[in-house]
Order: structure tokens, then C-alpha cells, then sequence
């Protein structure tokens, strides 16, 4: 008899029993081979899912600073240059 179950595909096709199971094979895709042989892929695969959040908080920290030096830039990059070299004085 035929009865219905629940299954998640990973972006390669592959039927999965659980969500966590197709998102690990899909970041263990996306990392390729890791390690000798490609040993160490499930393990990071794994250890980048169960940290996603400190992950996705360090990358915001990042944007957000270079965001901010984006903004800072200024139009012509010739405008950085106000002091001639030989007028700069180091003091230690």
C-alpha cells in the first residue's frame, strides 16, 4: 500500500528526510572539497550551519564597515592627498 511522506530536495536533486539534512548537502556543496579527499566537507558543512548566526552577525559587522568606508570615499581620489610628503613630521 502506498502512504505519503515527507521529504526536502537539495538544490542537486537528492530527497532528503529532514530540512537540515538537504540545507547541510547544499553548504557541503557549496564548499566543494574540503580536507584530503574531501573528509572534512560534511564536518564544516555542519559547523557553518550550527554557528549561522554568529556567521551571519560577523559578515553584517563587515558590510556595515564597509558601508561606512564606502561613504567616506570621497569623488576624486586625488582629493586624499592635502599634505605634501615633506611636510609630514613623524613624532614617537
Amino acid at each position: 500500500m502506498a502512504n505519503e511522506c515527507i521529504a526536502y530536495r537539495d538544490s542537486k536533486g537528492g530527497l532528503h528526510g529532514s530540512a537540515e539534512k538537504a540545507t547541510l548537502e547544499d553548504l557541503a556543496g557549496v564548499l566543494g572539497r574540503v580536507g584530503d579527499e574531501g573528509g572534512m566537507t560534511a564536518g564544516v558543512a555542519r559547523m557553518i550551519f550550527d554557528k549561522r548566526a554568529e556567521i551571519e552577525r560577523v559578515f553584517a559587522e563587515h558590510d556595515a564597515i564597509m558601508a561606512s568606508a564606502d561613504s567616506r570615499r570621497p569623488e576624486d581620489p586625488v582629493e586624499l592627498i592635502t599634505t605634501p610628503a615633506a611636510q609630514i613630521h613623524v613624532v614617537n
